[in-house]
């Protein structure tokens, strides 16, 4: 034991030398190694000083050297692959990963104390004083700043223009009850200009078109004692007359086929629509004027605001044909206050044909790639509607350390889809935010092969509507999804499966599926402001098959009823899926993440479960990274059970009801590499009693599948690469075949984070 721990001490000494990264340095000189902020003022308290340390710290320049740890790594790097060559392997890594020692020498301690000072002065701390100095060892230094900050100056009262004749004072005053600046609260000049942002955008609501933040001052008294302020919001006295107008929409004129070549505005070719008027320079109408209804919000005689100027591009980028969007106000005359609106569209081409190579994941917890070939046309009847049809194919599978045959699954097919910029209904649905809504109507067909086991055809249409209520909030209906699934080649091997394991799953496998109804989905998240602490994202559905149709055909399978629509046997069902996601920063770049999914189906009347193609699955590199993909459940049956001693294929687990939990740590641990700690947990079960021990019961918790492991991502921003090494921890069914061991490592390589 004594002689282990001593080789161990000793190749971590040899580790540590070889990672030395000060004895390379020129002559004379030190490796700055950061720097310490320190307070001489004993009533600040140390909450405050955490807080200003943080701040001052990220001025400070130049940063040290990053350290892993104890280890300077990315010095060491660069010191050890040091080349005259400017190609190779030896100069990529010295220019991609390397970094170069940052010396004390090049530390400005005048300057950064004087940064220093004028930040805490803009942060009340009017009579602050800052001295620098630096502290080192025979290789190493650090800098040492000093700061005697003095008492800190708070606003005693703001005070708002009271001038009640002057429509632009009045409107300045008017937003005073949403004002930043608070009484007792530190002068900021961070806040202060926040306010001078929040104010513009507020009077721009009222029609001051040609107002500015930089029209605005808050003027200081610090001669009020006993360290007080008062503030004075005030218009500037040099403000144009313009900014001061309150203007109002006059015509509105849209170029759908402008080009850079058109130098004339033509106000004399102009068509009148409802409320605006079009300019086409072509001989051939490009759009019907009518499609602008949803994307111009502005109207004549009515006051200028920003919101629905801004929401109006957007919905004009948002319509689909065009590539570019110009936008000009122009005054009616110099003495008006009616302003002219001009939209310039520029179009992309019409029709385009792209290649797409793909990485993806799909929801049954595979990962595999596609190819698509797409033919689009932006503007397929005038009417901004955009016609898809893609031919694809795609395989898909699992990396991992468990055994099992017939992992691969290959798909081939077409779909076709129709998107129009509006809502198609006989009812009139009206929306004034940034976003258009939009009608899609889509049909596709595919073939599925599972290695050679099976094939199975699929029919899909759907009609519905998505539509976001705004930056967070999404919606997606769906009137009507139809999907038809039939087996058109089982394998004799499957067949003979089938019969020696006596497993129920790989019959449903290949069972027709005939599936119809409605569906709701509704998306919140907040993950895209990157300046949040704490962000969620969420997403529930709905989906039903055939409940109007087996109530009033009497459908019940279990009372020998069962009803057929076309000849076929058709599903019935509720299916209900739930899913949040929570993610905590922790640092700069790295996070906590958690996830839950519930979800739960319920067969009814014409079904006793749910059919194949809308089970739950569980496992593998995107759920529970300790088993393979859909190697678990439903509750405690064993898979292994039912191997087939001729393929040694492992059939897909599937079930009605799914739970699943995950939490995981994010660190960074250099460049584009992250780190990962995790822990899994979850099982599927059936509604029914389809297999021994796969019914949902009170016993649920005692059934949950767990695993812990660890990973690194390769995050390039366009590309995340991610390797998991999953653990399990306990399983819910007693293994039954010793030649598939459920306990060792499972190795996951997966595109993008697991959630």
């Amino acid at each position: 034991m004594i002689k282990k721990s001593a080789y161990t001490l000793l190749t971590l000494t040899v580790i540590a030398s070889s990672c030395s990264t000060t004895k390379q340095l020129p002559a004379g000189q030190k490796l700055y190694t950061g720097a310490d902020i320190n307070f001489t003022d004993k009533d600040i308290s140390k909450k405050e000083q955490s807080l200003i340390k943080s701040d001052l710290q990220s001025l400070l320049r130049p940063k040290p050297n990053g350290k892993i740890g104890p280890f300077r790594f990315k010095l060491w790097v660069y010191q050890k692959t040091r080349t005259n060559k400017t190609k190779g392997f030896k100069h990529w890594l010295n220019t991609k990963f390397g970094e170069a020692p940052v010396l004390v020498s090049a530390v400005d301690l005048t300057q950064n104390s004087s940064i220093l000072q004028n930040r805490l002065q803009n942060r009340s701390y009017f009579q602050a004083q800052v001295t620098g100095d630096t502290v080192g060892k025979e290789k190493v230094a650090k800098a040492v700043y000093t700061i005697s900050a003095g008492p800190s100056y708070k606003y005693r009262n703001i005070i708002w223009p009271s001038d009640s004749k002057d429509p632009l004072d009045t409107a300045i005053a008017g937003t005073s009850a949403q004002t930043i600046l608070k009484k007792g609260e530190a002068y900021n000049l961070d806040a202060i200009k926040a306010e001078r942002l929040r104010i513009d955008a507020r009077v721009k609501e009222k029609g001051f078109y040609y107002f500015a933040p930089e029209n605005l001052i808050l003027r200081v008294d610090s001669t009020v004692g006993n360290h007080e302020i008062d503030g004075y919001v005030k218009v500037k006295d040099e403000v144009s007359e313009r900014a001061r107008r309150i203007y109002t929409i006059d015509n509105i004129y849209i170029y759908p086929a402008y080009s850079l070549r058109d130098t004339s505005l033509r106000l004399q070719d102009k068509v009148p629509y409802n409320w605006y008027n079009v300019i086409d320079s072509r001989r051939r109408r490009t759009i019907r004027p009518y499609v602008f209804k949803n994307t111009v919000l502005l109207r004549p005689g009515e006051v200028y605001n920003r919101t629905d100027h801004t929401n109006s591009l957007s919905r004009f980028v948002e319509l689909g044909p065009y590539k570019f969007v110009k936008n000009r106000f122009e005054d009616v005359s110099a003495d008006s206050s009616k302003l002219n609106v001009f939209y310039f569209l520029t179009q992309y081409p019409k029709k385009s044909l792209s290649f797409d190579a793909l990485a993806r994941t799909t929801s049954a917890n595979f990962n595999g790639t596609q190819v698509n070939v797409n033919w689009r046309h932006r503007n397929a009847f005038l009417g901004a509607e955009a016609l898809t049809i893609t031919l694809f194919g795609s395989t898909d599978g699992q990396i991992s350390g468990n055994a099992g045959g017939g992992n691969a699954l290959y798909q081939y097919g077409a779909q076709a889809t129709l998107s129009w910029p509006r809502f198609i209904s006989p009812f009139n649905f009206k929306a004034d935010n940034a976003y258009i809504p939009r009608t899609n109507l889509s049909a596709g067909y595919s073939i599925i092969n599972r290695s050679g086991l099976y094939n199975l055809s699929s029919i899909n249409g759907s009609f519905g509507y998505n539509w976001k209520q705004s930056v967070h909030k999404s919606h997606e209906l769906n009137l009507l999804n139809v999907t038809y699934v039939k087996p058109t080649n089982v394998t004799q091997e499957y067949t003979d499966s089938i019969v020696t394991t006596r497993n129920p799953t790989l019959k449903h496998v290949i069972d027709p599926q005939f599936t119809f109804g409605p569906s709701y989905s509704y998306t919140y998240t907040n993950t895209t402001e990157t300046y949040r602490t704490n962000s969620i994202y969420y997403n529930g559905r709905i989906s039903t098959s055939g409940m109007l149709t087996g109530l009033l055909t009497g459908a019940d399978t279990i009372g020998g009823n069962a009803k057929k629509v076309f000849g076929t046997n058709f599903n019935q069902y509720v299916k209900l899926e739930n899913e949040i996601r929570f993610f905590h920063k922790l640092g700069v770049k790295s996070s906590f993440a958690a996830r839950f999914i519930a979800g739960v189906g319920i067969p009814m009347g014409n079904s006793t479960i749910l059919p194949y193609s809308q089970q739950f699955f569980i496992g593998g590199a995107n759920s529970l990274r300790g088993f393979r993909a859909r190697s678990l459940g439903p509750g405690t049956v064993d898979p292994t059970q039912y191997i087939s001693g001729t393929t040694g294929f492992i059939a897909d687990q599937s079930g009605d009801i799914k739970l699943e939990a995950s939490i995981e740590y994010r660190p960074h641990l250099f460049s584009i590499v992250y780190g990962a700690l995790f822990a899994d947990a979850g099982n599927i079960w059936n509604a029914r009693g389809h297999q021994p021990g796969g019914t949902f019961s009170s016993n649920f918790l005692k059934q949950l599948a767990t695993d812990v492991g660890f990973g690194l991502r390769f995050d390039a921003s366009v590309l995340v690469l991610r390797t998991d090494f999953g653990f399990p921890l306990t399983k819910p069914f007693t293994q039954s075949n010793p030649a598939i061991n459920y306990d060792k490592m499972v190795f996951n390589l997966a595109i993008g984070y697991p959630f």
